[in-house]
């Protein structure tokens, strides 16, 4: 059995008894690592890593140590240790078909030498709510993406370490695995998740650390030596393994049990009326995918559900373009404008640096965005029915702005003018894509007690 090396390497320290492997886990080793291999000389005071040398900044037992968990003046000395369970919780899932489909593992961004492990996941989920990970210890990950909210913040700004509010809306972190392009932030500024979860940590706004200063932090507390241990086969903290844990734990996160999840396997073909939704949610479900008689073909599910098998083509598709099969994964193929005007912001086209990227943005996955609000990259509606009014009635024309978005002849930004019904059925469709079950389910809870994030 798996089990949790924490109290057993601190029983095992305390007596005197060398810790042995675990045969029945097999760690995973990423490549490229900087792993110290020479044991440490304790009789040695030229020896950087001898925690009696008084020249070592990180002594333990040197008060003026920033780094010492029993000093003082270090802003972190007071937080509290997690508490795991003594088994390693399963970060497998028992997928439903259609997310087991060659085009869904396609879409899958997991390099194939960072697989989410249970051991790696488990260390990844105390590194995204311990508050170690800012300067003055007040803010984790988890802190601008709590769970109870699809792992995004009720703020249209997130408040940053020191009270400073973030540049952009906090994302939600559900089904990241399943974004074809694997880039991450609303610009898509990092190429990959593994690059993208260090990054908040060294902003000066949001948590303020450099990852020199996290990793000599990170090796001063105790419970993160057997953790480092199970996911990588010894106790040595390093930035890269900081990332890979976290980027696993991430893309464990997967929301698959929503009522629309269900209503796919109970029909043979997903243009017909799900039984188990109600008839307004049937009917958003026409309107989302185009099918509403008496209506302009909503167009929403040939940006939001990538190559489905239902909704009508984009305008720039190609003659004769596939359709696909895909009914699981809720994201757009790329970064689009969408009619949004924003001046301060170009989005992805200062990333770029391409005049015909500006206003452009990615969009997350619509699993679970009933509980994601407020919505756009800067925040600005509070509501779902909010932003279906936008795309209703209000896209602004842009230079950019995508071909999906403009009127057949003149290129002027589409008016759906679904009326107060069809709105309140294309918002009642969006909530049968919620998760119930991810706002409380263990694997991706807080696990330091009594320490809100």
């Amino acid at each position: 059995m798996k089990t949790n090396r924490l109290l057993l390497a601190l029983a095992l320290t305390a007596c005197g008894v060398p810790e042995t492997d675990d045969a029945e886990r097999t760690p995973y080793y990423p490549t490229g690592r900087t792993d110290r291999t020479t044991p440490m000389d304790p009789t040695d005071p030229t020896d950087p890593a001898d925690p009696a040398d008084p020249t070592d900044p990180t002594d333990p037992t040197d008060p003026t140590d920033p780094t010492d968990p029993t000093d003082p003046t270090d802003p972190t000395a007071a937080l509290p240790a997690p508490q795991l369970p003594a088994t390693l919780l399963d970060y497998r899932h028992d997928l439903p078909p259609h997310f087991t489909t060659g085009r869904m593992r396609g879409f899958d961004n997991t390099p194939g030498d960072n697989p989410i492990t249970d051991a790696g996941a488990t260390l990844g989920r105390v590194l995204f709510y311990d508050k170690r990970l800012s300067a003055n210890g007040t803010k984790a990950c988890a802190s601008c993406h709590p769970q109870s909210t699809a792992f995004s913040d009720t703020a249209a700004l997130s408040e940053g370490f020191e009270g400073g509010a973030t540049g952009r809306n906090s994302m939600p972190l559900l089904n990241l695995r399943y974004y074809h392009r694997g880039s991450m932030f609303w610009d898509e500024r990092a190429a990959t998740l593994e690059e993208q979860v260090l990054m908040p940590i060294q902003d000066a706004v949001e948590m303020g650390m450099t990852l020199e200063a996290l990793v000599t932090r990170l090796s001063a507390v105790d419970y993160y030596g057997p953790l480092f241990t199970d996911a990588f086969g010894d106790a040595t903290v390093t930035s890269e393994r900081i990332s890979l844990a976290l980027a696993q734990f991430v893309r464990s996160i997967v929301s698959y049990r929503s009522k629309w999840d269900a209503g796919l396997g109970q029909v043979s073909d997903i243009r017909d009326d799900f039984p188990n939704f109600t008839a307004q949610e049937n009917l958003g479900k026409r309107i989302f995918f185009g099918q509403q008689q008496g209506l302009p073909p909503g167009l929403c599910a040939t940006c939001h559900l990538l190559q489905n098998p239902v909704s009508p083509p984009p305008p720039n598709a190609p003659p004769g373009a596939p359709t696909g099969d895909n009914v699981a994964a809720f994201f757009m193929v790329a970064p689009k404008n969408n009619g949004l005007v924003d001046p301060n912001d170009n989005g992805f086209g200062d990333v770029t640096g391409r005049p015909q990227d500006d206003g452009k943005f990615k969009s997350p996955s619509l699993r679970n965005v009933a509980q994601s609000a407020p919505y756009m990259h800067d925040g600005r509606f509070a509501t779902l029915e909010r932003v279906v009014r936008f795309y209703d009635r209000e896209v602004q024309a842009h230079p950019n702005l995508d071909p999906i978005l403009r009127t057949p002849q003149g290129g002027q930004p589409v008016r759906l003018n679904l009326g107060p019904n069809g709105v309140a059925a294309l918002v009642a469709f969006l909530h049968t894509l919620t998760d119930e079950t991810i706002a409380g389910d263990a694997r991706w809870s807080n696990p330091f007690p009594g320490d809100a994030p």
